[in-house]
């Protein structure tokens, strides 16, 4: 009988054949390899999510894995910064770090050169790039590669031992200058990098190449499916040659997922560099940046992320998906536990004139219309008060049923007001509305003797906080993420220039004067908020938009807008 396996894809499936099979004697592992030269972002967490649920769907371990064998880039403040993003987003595997394997790098690649499968070469970088040939010419051998082992055994300690200079030598590995994957002809190993390594210091003058150390790295650490991105499927023959070479019992087994590209963001750890190092944004915890920091300071919680990565899938192939559909995920996670709030964004002064001067009265009005567990909250109504400037309109327009003279609109939990007259200053401009309301429409009182077509927002003037309020939109202007096959971008040209818009004084009600922590509020009528860590201080609050309430994704629930792309952004399963 034939055992159906349910919300099963095709890595899952390997998965299980391998283990249903016995091809491993040691518990199902898989790992996350982020090579610590810059933060993480959603193609990360998306490689991160994926290895990690595979791992607890087969009862197996995830480990974090620090690629670290280049100390021209990393640092410890990556290393620092990938840590608390995971956290963040939810896992605290144990931590792992390349460069601890150091001796067993060099004995590995002691072991090739005796089995003569691998030798010194002296050729240049460019030398080596026209001896490589290319798709459709075969490579040259290199002049190097008949050294006998025990000559390139020495060689390959004085590179250890400093008495060359970088690109001076490399040790490269012996295959096939014929091969059709020109990543097998003769790929380098080891290169020599005379830089300080943030953890090793100056022990180490030669370092390995990534498709050298990767599979070791997996090897020592009983990993059982390497996970990696596509763009790494050419390098999978590379990645079992090594482990073949060495003769590792029970190999681990490196098989590729797809690369998830989002409409209008970049995640490419060197376009966003550029971004950041070009001034385009103010750091890499710019709220319209797509990296875990900016998100998180934005506002967007890791329980709506891992639901869109959730909504997605598994993919095969590049593919991009409408940034609309992470969006939905993130107004449905802060539907029910966002506090409401009044908040007025383009302030235009209204005094009731038949309210008691100098009278307040406190409302009781929900905190979420759909959690009741949220409790209620009280708002100070009196004589002066503030609404949006668009809530009113001299002559209305066709199908504008807010305030204008002689219409009547309910203040939300409040009591019906209407438009006595405008004041206008010298310049012609709009500076304050007189109004009046009736007492006994009171919100809850029952009234229904007439009725009003619209209800909007206010906030005490007297009481009010003022706020800071950021505005963003997509950062990009085309719907397309960067591509990666240019040499260049002009950013300037690309950037969408309304991405941001800064509100220096919006007013709100009195309690966002002092935000609670960790809490989102959804200002009525304008979106969901949080407060911002960068800017915020205890006098002058700031609060970010994280999402507007308008949904603009079509997909709907359980539907996935994903289509194929030759794609830019990169789901880090392996490294950037």
């Amino acid at each position: 009988m034939t055992t159906i396996h349910t919300n099963e894809n095709f890595i899952s499936r390997i998965i299980r054949e391998d283990l249903e099979q016995g091809v491993f004697s040691r518990e199902m592992a898989t790992r996350f390899p982020p090579e610590p030269n810059g933060y993480l972002h959603l193609g990360s967490a998306f490689a991160i999510t994926t290895n990690a649920g595979l791992a607890e769907q087969f009862g197996g371990t995830f480990h974090l894995r620090m690629d670290d064998t280049n100390p021209l880039k990393e640092d410890q403040e990556y290393v620092d910064a990938i840590v608390r993003d995971m956290e963040w987003l939810g896992y605290e595997p144990p931590l792992h770090y390349g460069s601890d394997y150091g001796e067993q790098y060099y004995a590995a690649a002691q072991r090739l050169i005796r089995n003569g499968k691998a030798y010194v070469c002296d050729l240049s970088p460019d030398e080596m790039v026209r001896y490589r040939g290319t798709l459709t010419e075969k490579g040259t051998d290199s002049p190097y590669r008949e050294r006998s082992a025990e000559h390139n055994l020495q060689l390959f300690e004085d590179m250890r031992n400093g008495k060359y200079e970088a690109g001076e030598k490399v040790l490269r590995a012996k295959i096939d200058m014929e091969s059709s994957n020109i990543t097998l002809r003769d790929p380098v190993l080891y290169r020599i990098i005379h830089a300080p390594h943030y953890r090793t210091g100056t022990m180490w003058c030669i370092y390995p190449m990534y498709d050298f150390a990767h599979p070791i790295q997996d090897a020592i650490e009983g990993i059982t499916h390497s996970l990696c991105s596509i763009e790494f499927k050419e390098h999978r023959p590379l990645y079992e040659w090594v482990l073949t070479e060495l003769d590792v019992s029970e190999p681990p087994k490196q098989r590729e997922f797809g690369r998830l590209n989002i409409t209008g963001a970049v995640t490419s750890k060197r376009y966003l560099r550029e971004l950041v190092s070009g001034g385009h944004v103010d750091g890499w915890d710019d709220p319209r940046l797509p990296t875990l920091q900016g998100l998180r300071r934005r506002g967007y919680t890791p329980e709506s992320i891992r639901t869109f990565f959730g909504e997605i899938g598994m993919i095969r192939t590049s593919s991009t998906v409408d940034i609309g559909m992470l969006e939905h995920a993130v107004r449905q996670n802060l539907k029910p536990r966002a506090i409401s709030a009044m908040v007025v964004l383009k302030p235009l002064k209204v005094v009731i004139t038949n309210y008691p001067e100098h009278h307040i009265e406190w409302l009781s009005v929900e905190n979420n219309a759909e959690n009741e567990s949220l409790g209620e909250r009280s708002l100070p109504f009196g004589r002066e008060i503030w609404i949006e400037r668009e809530d009113y309109m001299d002559v209305p327009e066709r199908g504008f049923h807010r305030l204008s003279p002689g219409v009547e609109v309910r203040l939300k939990g409040a009591y019906f007001i209407g438009c006595e007259h405008a004041i206008y200053n010298e310049k012609g401009e709009l500076t304050e509305l007189h109004c009046t309301y009736d007492p006994e429409t009171k919100s809850g009182s029952g009234f229904n003797a007439r009725k009003v077509k619209s209800t909007i927002h206010w906030v005490e003037a007297t009481h009010a906080a003022a706020v800071e309020v950021h505005l963003y939109d997509r950062l990009l202007l085309d719907e397309e993420a960067a591509d990666p096959t240019t040499d260049t971008i002009n950013w300037a040209n690309r950037i969408n220039p309304h991405s941001r818009q800064i509100i220096t004084q919006a007013f709100a009600e009195p309690a966002l004067s002092q935000p609670a922590a960790n809490t989102h509020y959804q200002f009525l009528r304008h979106g969901y908020f949080y407060e911002d860590s960068r800017y915020s201080q205890a006098d002058h609050p700031v609060y970010n938009l994280v999402v507007s309430l308008k949904d603009s994704w079509k997909g709907g629930k359980g539907s996935k807008d994903v289509k194929s792309s030759k794609g830019s952004t990169n789901s880090e399963g392996s490294k950037d």
